[in-house]
């Protein structure tokens, strides 16, 4: 049975009139900070010649990531919270742009946050050759590396949906993503689920698995080191990553999990717009605290008579 229509119908949020205005004005206030913070830390990052080093350039990626996911998902989230639910419409082929976006969103986070692994991992277990290793070359065929790998997978995975006969039109979800678009199908999945998990469980374990070999190495290296200068600053910018890897990791596990529970549907589409908004929120405010470099830079900006002063 085909239908194939080209209009679908998002079900969005179940909101109540009393809190659909404290959620919009949440939603919009988290979105413009995403915005600004992260925008913001590229642009400083491009301007202070101090700056540019390998792992500022790499973090940019993940600010990029963060507003590119973002800027496709909340701003369609916020005009659905303001229309009723039969008004929810969205064309087929922005549903299927929405979605390659939101997966190219969470497998960028892996891959970049691999590749920023390896530069702490370079800085502090080989720092005499850093300088060699990390190169301009190198952090570009690193980025290059991050952003392909997660293009051709999401390619896959979106190719293998986009081939099937639709009979259905509703999206179960605040968004479009990979599964709510094949649940559209009356065909047989077994082909996309099959490489959808397959997907999962090869990104999540290279990058849990690399994640916890760096580490390890880097553990290794800073207890055979007796420098007390090199170790505080391995603490500190590792540290830094590793926050920012767990809170990707955690805010993705509980989206996982309540798929799982169909009974917990709406805590399911809050957590999925949080999986975007929570670490796209954090990741410029960890990193720019922690950074001595990006809080010297910005309180030049902030302050420049304290300089003219010295």
């Amino acid at each position: 049975r085909r239908f194939n229509s080209l209009t679908l119908q998002l079900e969005g949020l179940k909101i109540t009139k009393t809190n659909k205005y404290p959620i919009f004005i949440f939603l919009l206030l988290s979105y413009m900070f995403i915005l600004i913070a992260n925008v913001g830390i590229v642009i400083l990052i491009w301007k202070e010649r101090s700056l540019h080093q390998p792992m500022y350039l790499l973090f940019c990626n993940l600010s990029i990531n963060d507003v590119m996911g973002n800027s496709l998902l909340v701003p369609r989230v916020l005009a659905d919270i303001l229309v009723p639910p039969s008004n929810r419409l969205i064309h087929y082929y922005e549903c299927v742009m929405q979605a390659f976006t939101t997966h190219m969103f969470s497998t960028n986070a892996h891959t970049v946050l691999m590749i920023m692994a390896f530069d702490r991992y370079v800085a502090i277990c080989n720092p005499l050759r850093y300088s060699i290793i990390m190169n301009d070359k190198m952090v570009l065929k690193l980025t290059v590396s991050a952003w392909g790998v997660a293009f051709v997978l999401v390619g896959i995975l979106l190719g293998l949906t986009i081939r099937l006969n639709r009979c259905r039109t509703l999206i179960t979800n605040p968004y479009c993503d990979n599964a709510s678009l094949f649940k559209l199908s009356c065909e047989s999945v077994f082909i996309n689920n099959v490489y959808g998990l397959t997907f999962t469980v090869v990104l999540l374990s290279s990058s849990i698995g690399s994640i916890i070999l760096t580490y390890f190495k880097i553990a290794a290296a800073c207890l055979t080191n007796k420098s007390n200068s090199l170790n505080s600053k391995a603490l500190k910018t590792c540290s830094t990553h590793l926050c920012l890897y767990l809170i990707m990791l955690v805010s993705g596990m509980i989206l996982i999990t309540l798929h799982r529970f169909p009974q917990y549907a709406e805590y399911r589409k809050i957590s999925a717009i949080l999986f975007n908004v929570v670490p796209g929120s954090l990741n410029p405010v960890i990193y720019g605290l922690q950074s001595k470099e990006i809080y010297k830079s910005l309180s030049n900006i902030f302050h420049p008579k304290r300089i003219m002063l010295f």
